[in-house]
């Protein structure tokens, strides 16, 4: 059958791609084809559109790029028409994939959504569209199934595709001493930096990580470099500072961490998953005026995928006017040593990953979709 699937970011990029690989293992005659990264492209499909050229993040940023958006989504329509898929397959990034969802369902095509996008946050009107234009949801965290049943939409969930991209990630039996001289680090306590992977997340986020740099100099701060950007992206924020960077070892870097801050997002479960403790952080663009769309649009009390699993604070997070040196310095002081707060957090992961389920989602997904297809 032929698998057209489109993702937008970095972490849609990840699950798509072992979602392909499942696809292609249990059918033989998978062709492949989408809009993605790297990681989609290593697993056999053919990338019509890297991410990189087309995420856009914040809700000034998608204002000011309109053109750019709809000029994207009119070439993903005609991309898909001439390559007549069995099945369109879309992963998250909810702006642009239910948009394109119109078009694919007039045109007749099947239309999976694998990875919800996070209506159940900001944007709950957004299930009657849902509803009628996709015709299999495929969701990854437990909560979702209770939040759709809310409104008579019955989904599949087979667990979280996280829990196989770290449980088969390479270096995984890695040592702290092995990452420390395979990167050149200086054998100090190591706190990661996990910045995000788009040019308005460095901006707005990792200035503030970095005001931590100077209260903690018996530990190295180290960014985790994302595919998408390059030292020429880091390099404004890093002026005369001894942080180093490295790139495609997320999972390593965080693993051998003592401590992590982390940028909202999939990062934060990553990391609570790896059993690091980590401080979360978020600041939008446009000031007050950003924070005021905020709080008026989320709709769910905590914005990390940690705390929602969990239903309860595990991990601290600062949020827009929040995230500020003091308030950092505060969190990251009370999880860098033994104690309370860290033995709490590292109990909370438990709890999490418990509800996570075992490794093994992407293939049951796959399976879940060639068999609703071959129905």
């Amino acid at each position: 059958m032929r698998y057209y699937v489109i993702a937008g970011e970095a972490s849609g990029d990840l699950h798509a791609s072992n979602l392909i690989k499942g696809l292609r293992r249990l059918d033989a005659d998978a062709e492949v084809r989408g809009w993605g990264g790297d990681l989609m492209r290593e697993a056999g499909c053919d990338i019509v559109r890297h991410y990189k050229d087309t995420a856009i993040m914040g809700f000034l940023t998608v204002l000011k790029n309109l053109d750019k958006i709809k000029t994207n989504i009119e070439e993903c329509h005609r991309d898909i028409l001439e390559w007549k898929p069995d099945v369109v397959i879309l992963v998250d990034y909810g702006g642009f994939n239910l948009r394109v969802a119109e078009f694919i369902k007039e045109a007749g095509i099947r239309v999976f959504y694998y990875i919800s996008p996070k209506i159940w946050a900001w944007n709950t009107g957004r299930v009657k569209k849902i509803k009628r234009l996709v015709d299999r949801m495929f969701v990854i965290f437990p909560f979702e199934v209770d939040f759709y049943a809310r409104y008579d939409y019955p989904v599949q969930y087979a667990g979280n595709p996280l829990v196989d991209a770290i449980h088969d990630r390479p270096f995984k039996e890695e040592t702290f001493d092995e990452f420390v001289k395979a990167n050149g680090l200086s054998g100090k306590p190591i706190v990661a930096l996990v910045a995000g992977s788009r040019s308005q997340e460095l901006k707005h986020v990792l200035p503030k990580m970095l005001t931590m740099v100077k209260h903690f100099p018996d530990h190295e701060f180290v960014i985790a470099g994302a595919p998408s950007m390059s030292d020429a992206d880091y390099a404004p924020y890093l002026r005369d500072m001894n942080v180093k960077i490295v790139y495609g070892q997320t999972y390593r870097l965080v693993k051998q961490a003592r401590a992590a801050l982390v940028t909202s997002g999939t990062a934060t479960l990553e990391t609570a998953i790896l059993r690091t403790p980590q401080v979360v952080c978020y600041s939008g663009e446009g000031g007050a005026f950003s924070y005021f769309l905020f709080k008026t649009f989320v709709k769910v009390k905590y914005i990390s995928l940690v705390n929602l699993i969990a239903g309860r604070e595990v991990v601290t997070e600062l949020l827009m006017q929040k995230l500020n040196e003091k308030n950092v310095l505060r969190e990251l002081s009370a999880i860098l040593p033994e104690g309370e707060k860290r033995n709490q957090m590292l109990a909370g992961y438990d709890d999490v990953n418990d509800k996570l389920g075992d490794a093994g989602a992407s293939v049951r997904f796959a399976r879940m979709m060639i068999d609703d297809l071959k129905a």
